[in-house]
């Protein structure tokens, strides 16, 4: 446009010179316009070039004044950064001071968005040759760093675990590989991990969806899945570090300002016994191999302050599989198993407690003043009422509440439940009272997720889930464990364990210390969940019959008379479905005069008590009191 411009004043000044004389005859109007013409132009030459420079000095202004302070700090983040130190995780002892589990020191391979390269050959170069290092497919690399905010400074995991050589290769070429750096970080290695983990759990990377429930973890951060490591997350994580250092364009470190030390995680220290829990695990694997039957869980609780000792459930899973990530082929070997390993049998399988349910009913009855320990029942081997039989396993004469508990009367159990001749009977409604009062059907609190807490029904359950009203013979089956009643092998330790003590039914815990960073401790106090609703005369009878089930000669569990220990305990054959299948149980305390351990034995779909659960409690109770400390 000035071009033509000049050229259109060039040629104005030819005419001009030319015609002079011829311009002069011209009228003023006519010169006049002429001469306004290109000074039109320059006036829009110079609005232009103002305008222009007017809006460079605003942005300038805008950039420099208005958003200053906003670009300054972002200036600064990018030559400034900190980064993390991780804390090492708390570690788990058990009651003795064994070690259950370690910090095993390990690398991750991490990305910073933001410094990865921007050409995006470069980037395509980059994921070729880190999946070739970190045998990874090339697209899983790439959706990886380009699903996240590519001017995010946020560390994302490319891949955990990585070993020794794919470190050393990496260390080779890592000033060529952008953005990409080596995470140094701790996975946890669990002591015999298959026969822990139903009380440990485990620990693994942070999902997104997890990441809601603990915004301030990073995304390179291990967190509590399952057992204690789940539940007791807040303390065993510490609290991580961080170094100030100063950085040039691809992320690499210039300067070094100092470093702020991370604070380790706590310690739990657990009431297990490590070589009890192991002893159990030993003594149901080889019944169960010897039955042929593949369940079984068992529970043993210190009867003085509700701690556990031992919390086993079979078949399991090594929690060392999860803590180093677990391959998809491992872990739909696991998912797939019929027989359930990741299923917590002890907190959450659900069994009809069958004949360990008595000691509980003959409790109820004494408090209810609906028998006198003197009170007796003539058992000729079932209980007829009209046209239905409810039998007994033999006939047991003139019976007691001691002899009843002692030799598994169920012909008493149904006269003392549903009523029988002179004798009322508890009812659905106070058996359930007491089942509650005991801890039964609902949660004991103990401090691992996944509990469930069983079932005691009523009347109201019954015609609420099936239209039925109860029947009084489903009195009679709920009064010797059967029916509708259900119980967790928790539970049954539990409630085992208040019988033992005289009444006093504790909140289960596994861990009874927790040792903080500055070597300080916070005991765990025992919190009683009922006490004072059986009387110590009424508790006194229903421990002799247990007594005497070990030390009768017709007693359900005389095969542990020769141990050296004095024991109380009460068998059970619970059946279920309808192909006659029964669990084999036995709960018991020792030693009877001074109860420090109370267990509740369990094997699914294993026949009956007295020929599983009976035999394997022996052999923990010889172990405990006469090997364990040689």
């Amino acid at each position: 446009m000035l071009e033509k411009y000049f050229n259109k004043k060039r040629r104005g000044r030819s005419l001009e010179i030319e015609e002079i004389t011829e311009s002069r005859d011209k009228p003023p109007e006519l010169e006049t316009l002429e001469d306004d013409s290109p000074g039109s132009g320059i006036r829009f030459s110079r609005f232009l070039v103002f305008g222009v420079l007017l809006f460079l000095v605003l942005r300038v202004f805008y950039l420099q004044v208005v958003r200053g302070e906003y670009y300054a700090d972002l200036a600064r983040e990018n030559r400034l950064r900190g980064i993390v130190i991780k804390a090492p995780r708390g570690l788990v002892f058990d009651r003795n001071g064994k070690k259950m589990v370690q910090n095993i020191p390990s690398f991750d391979l991490v990305a910073v968005p933001a410094d990865t390269a921007r050409d995006t050959s470069e980037k395509k170069k980059d994921f070729e040759e880190i999946s070739g290092i970190f045998s990874m497919n090339e697209q899983n690399v790439s959706v990886i760093v380009e699903s996240q905010n590519l001017n995010s400074l946020n560390p994302v995991l490319v891949k955990e675990n990585i070993s020794q050589e794919e470190a050393l290769i990496f260390e080779e070429k890592k000033n060529d590989l952008a953005g990409f750096s080596l995470d140094r970080t701790a996975v946890r290695q669990y002591e015999n991990g298959e026969c822990f983990s139903p009380i440990m759990g485990y620990s693994g990377k942070i999902t997104r969806e997890e990441i809601s429930k603990y915004p301030q973890y990073l995304m390179t951060d291990y967190v509590g899945k399952t057992g204690l490591e789940a539940s007791y997350e807040n303390y065993l994580r510490g609290t991580h570090g961080q170094q100030e250092v100063e950085v040039d364009s691809s992320g690499e470190i210039k300067k070094d300002f100092g470093i702020k030390s991370p604070v380790n995680g706590e310690d739990l220290i657990l009431g297990v016994d490590a070589g009890l829990q192991e002893k159990i695990f030993e003594s149901l694997k080889k019944k169960l191999e010897e039955t042929g039957t593949k369940k079984a869980a068992a529970v043993a609780v210190d009867p003085r302050n509700g701690e556990i000792l031992a919390l086993v459930s079979t078949p399991s899973y090594d929690d060392n599989l999860f803590s180093r990530g677990i391959s998809g082929e491992d872990y739909q070997r696991l998912a797939s198993d019929q027989d359930k390993p990741m299923f917590n049998r002890a907190v959450s399988g659900e069994y009809p407690p069958g004949s360990t349910w008595k000691p509980l009913v003959a409790s109820a009855a004494l408090q209810e003043k609906i028998i006198t320990p003197e009170t007796t029942v003539d058992c000729r081997g079932a209980l007829r009422i009209g046209s239905y039989n409810f039998p007994d396993w033999k006939t047991h004469g003139l019976t007691d509440v001691r002899k009843a508990i002692a030799e598994s009367c169920d012909v008493f159990f149904y006269t003392i439940g549903g009523g029988w001749g002179d004798i009322s009977g508890l009812g659905v409604e106070r058996m359930k009272k007491y089942a509650n009062l005991f801890g039964m059907g609902r949660l004991t609190g103990i401090d691992i997720p996944g509990e469930t807490g069983g079932l005691i029904p009523n009347k109201a359950w019954k015609e609420n889930t099936f239209k039925e009203r109860w029947y009084i013979g489903d009195d009679y089956h709920d009064a010797i464990g059967q029916g509708y009643v259900t119980a967790t092998p928790l539970q049954m330790a539990n409630y085992t364990a208040a019988v033992a003590n005289g009444g006093t039914v504790y909140q289960p815990h596994l861990v009874r210390a927790i040792k903080k960073s500055n070597g300080s401790e916070e005991k765990i106090e025992p919190k009683i969940i009922s006490k004072n609703f059986i009387a110590p005369s009424n508790i006194g009878v229903v421990q002799e019959g247990m007594k005497e089930t070990v030390s009768s000669d017709q007693g359900s569990g005389r095969q542990l008379a020769d141990l050296g220990t004095t024991v109380a305990g009460k068998t059970g054959t619970a059946q279920f479905g309808d192909e006659g299948k029964t669990h084999g149980w036995f709960i018991s305390f020792a030693p009877f005069e001074n109860p420090q351990i109370a267990m509740a034995v369990l094997f699914e779909g294993g026949g009956e008590g007295h020929s599983t659960a009976v035999p394997v409690t022996k052999e923990v109770y010889k172990w405990y009191f006469e090997e364990r400390n040689k």
